[in-house]
């Protein structure tokens, strides 16, 4: 699927303020609510059943990385990749539930036009994996929402942390200030691996986060 570019950010975004910005626009989380950048992982689980069906299509998406990295180093130029993926494919891609479109459950595929939340993690892992991210910093993981419905968003394992990348909001957000509960990703070293999460932060970590279209710009070096 192409995808347009979106809008060039008017400056190079600084992490720091964009952090210090999220972090003072929804209060900062308890020790016991966040103790880590990182999610904690568990013992492995069973992958998806789409995830599963998914792989029998497009095998060379969940073979294993050679070299797996745990994080990259999150640079301006990085950041700026990941809020602009993640912008434009929200934007690109209609959501509609897999019933409703192909007629089915569960259907995980690259969305063409329109597509369930799963499609929205595999498109912008596949665009990520092109801008020369490694695959293994690029997990797709299962949550439930404040309605304790099933959902996906893409973790991108980073220095500063696991972010989420979401189709329901255009702000990218360390793992535990999102309002969902964690419930399984894919493992590091193998994408057919999939991993329990940990998630121990209470049911209101962060209140309300409003979706917003990029973090602050930097204000000079």
């Amino acid at each position: 699927m192409m995808v347009s570019a979106a809008p060039a950010c008017p400056a190079r975004l600084r992490l720091a303020t964009w952090l210090l910005a999220i972090l003072a626009a929804v209060g900062a989380p308890s020790a016991a609510e966040a103790t880590s950048s990182f999610m904690p992982l568990s013992d492995p689980t069973e992958a998806p059943e789409g995830y599963v069906e998914f792989c029998t299509r497009f095998p060379v998406d969940c073979r294993p990385a050679k070299k797996p990295s745990r994080a990259v180093v999150l640079t301006d130029e990085r950041w700026v990749e990941l809020v602009e993926t993640n912008r434009s494919v929200n934007a690109a891609v209609r959501p509609v539930t897999d019933r409703a479109y192909y007629g089915r459950s569960e259907f995980w595929t690259y969305p063409i036009e329109a597509g369930d939340c799963e499609d929205y993690v595999l498109l912008k892992r596949r665009l990520l994996m092109e801008k020369g991210w490694p695959a293994s910093v690029l997990l797709i993981t299962v949550v439930r929402d404040e309605n304790g419905e099933g959902h996906a968003v893409l973790t991108v394992g980073t220095d500063r942390g696991d972010l989420i990348l979401d189709n329901r909001t255009d702000t990218v957000l360390p793992w535990a200030l999102t309002l969902y509960h964690y419930v399984k990703r894919q493992e590091v070293e193998d994408p057919s691996t999939w991993v329990r999460i940990i998630d121990q932060r209470g049911t209101s970590a962060v209140g309300s986060i409003r979706p917003q279209q990029s973090p602050p710009a930097r204000t000079g070096r």
